[in-house]
């Protein structure tokens, strides 16, 4: 069973605090089982978590505070981002300040830090190109495609990367053959 991080539910669950101060997470979460609910009540950063939950969880945030828009996937993905690489968060040493794509190269071990299956590869294909492919995952959606076009496209920024745009090209949810993802900034 493929697994997410406990690191990216809780930066989801930030999201739902920041869009929402107070009462956000309690919301989120009512949308969810109680056993569900009580999990999430106790998230370690560095266990894993059923990929099912993780999409769960982003399905009720977009249902109660993004208004059921799938765009509002992308959001999360840049709010995990900024969670995660920030200055206090618990993968900031992937970072390459200045070389997006010194950056990108490390494309396939942070794969590995966020899912237990499958790989993500990275090419170079320009000056302020890339290519990702994601391959072999077992579990797969069109919304976590989406918050991987966010997460890339703030990582990006992050790196000093200047207007970032990220397209997902191919996706497995959508009858592809892999998630293939198109990079560029200026």
């Amino acid at each position: 069973m493929i697994s997410i991080k406990g690191s990216v539910l809780r930066s989801r669950l930030a999201l739902a605090e920041e869009l929402a101060p107070g009462d956000g997470p309690r919301r989120v979460l009512a949308r969810l089982t109680s056993q569900e609910a009580d999990v999430l009540g106790s998230i370690l950063a560095s266990a894993w978590y059923p990929f099912d939950l993780g999409q769960r969880v982003d399905e009720a945030i977009v249902q109660e505070l993004g208004g059921g828009r799938t765009e509002f996937f992308e959001k999360l993905g840049e709010a995990s981002a900024e969670k995660n690489l920030g200055a206090t968060g618990v993968h900031r040493g992937f970072l390459v300040p200045g070389d997006p794509h010194a950056f990108l190269a490390k494309t396939p071990l942070i794969y590995s830090y966020y899912y237990n299956e499958g790989r993500r590869d990275y090419e170079r294909t320009g000056e302020r190109e890339a290519v990702l492919t994601t391959r072999d995952a077992e579990t797969f959606s069109a919304p976590d495609c989406l918050t991987v076009v966010g997460w890339y496209r703030r990582a990006l920024g992050m790196c000093g990367a200047s207007s970032p745009h990220v397209v997902e090209e191919e996706c497995r949810a959508t009858g592809g053959s892999v998630c293939r993802y198109r990079l560029s900034w200026s």
